[in-house]
């Protein structure tokens, strides 16, 4: 175990994946539920009173009149996909966490919902046009590597029919600015990463030259030591524009996040609005 825990204190190569996931570890997964479902909390879901607005100002932008059928993708719990019906959408949820999307199968039976949900990762998907919008909220779409990225909206644009919109909220530069490389341990009995006694080591890289960061989690216990690392892409405006563009969208808005403020070139975060076809530099 040591030598395994040696291996990993260096700092990895760029999107190096780590030993456990994060959305779909046996135990971590139950901790991560109770983040997307505490009203209060900014962590996996953002508070439940932020959602509403969310999704009140996409209902502005893209009105279930003209977009009925949404796909909301990394849907978690169903936290935005029962807002979404409430507001007129016919929905569809997606989410790599079973755990998440059996809470939300079961909400929706509870609640008499006609939601679809959908087990699955981006990167798997194959709709072939079933969706006129599609919804990827609070920086999903940020923590993969640049040939997953292409990958994902490569098939967001699969799964749109012509004239269908992407609604994406990704991470800016400046939201990292400033925040120094660091190390840190931490012990607990029980906690977020195990039911028995842990160490957690829980470090900050910076990628500068790739525009990004790792969050990375050393979990060492009794007889175990595993490793996860959370990687979030930055973007300048310029960059996710040819990014949508490679991928067939045309750019129609972009905003300072996504409930309509301003852009600002400064912004931590940004929204942006691409449709699959339609006419080029149209941005508002």
């Amino acid at each position: 175990m040591l030598k395994e825990l040696q291996a990993m204190m260096r700092k990895p190569a760029l999107y190096e994946k780590g030993t456990a996931e994060l959305w779909t570890d046996e135990h971590i997964s139950k901790g991560m539920l109770e983040a997307h479902l505490h009203p209060d909390w900014d962590a996996a879901t953002r508070k439940h009173t932020t959602v509403k607005e969310q999704v009140k100002w996409i209902s502005t932008v893209a009105p279930a009149e003209t977009y009925r059928n949404l796909l909301d993708l990394g849907c978690g719990p169903g936290i935005y996909t029962e807002e979404f019906y409430k507001t007129g959408y016919q929905v569809s949820g997606m989410d790599i966490s079973e755990r998440s999307i059996n809470h939300a199968k079961k909400s929706a039976a509870e609640k008499k919902l006609p939601i679809s949900y959908y087990h699955q990762n981006f990167l798997t998907m194959d709709f072939t046009e079933p969706f006129d919008l599609v919804t990827l909220i609070y920086f999903d779409f940020c923590v993969n590597s640049a040939e997953d990225r292409a990958k994902t909206l490569k098939n967001i644009h699969a799964a749109l029919k012509p004239g269908g919109l992407l609604i994406i909220e990704l991470i800016m530069p400046q939201h990292f600015a400033g925040q120094k490389e660091s190390r840190k341990w931490e012990y607990s009995e029980s906690g977020f990463y195990s039911a028995t006694p842990y160490l957690c080591l829980e470090s900050f890289y910076r990628y500068d030259e790739q525009s990004t960061i790792l969050d990375q989690y050393i979990i060492v216990t009794e007889g175990d030591v595993r490793s996860i690392n959370v990687w979030h892409h930055t973007f300048t405006r310029d960059e996710f524009t040819l990014d949508l563009r490679a991928a067939g969208f045309n750019v129609k808005a972009i905003y300072g996040n996504m409930m309509g403020t301003d852009y600002c070139e400064d912004g931590k975060e940004m929204c942006f609005i691409a449709q699959k076809g339609g006419s080029s530099n149209d941005v508002i």
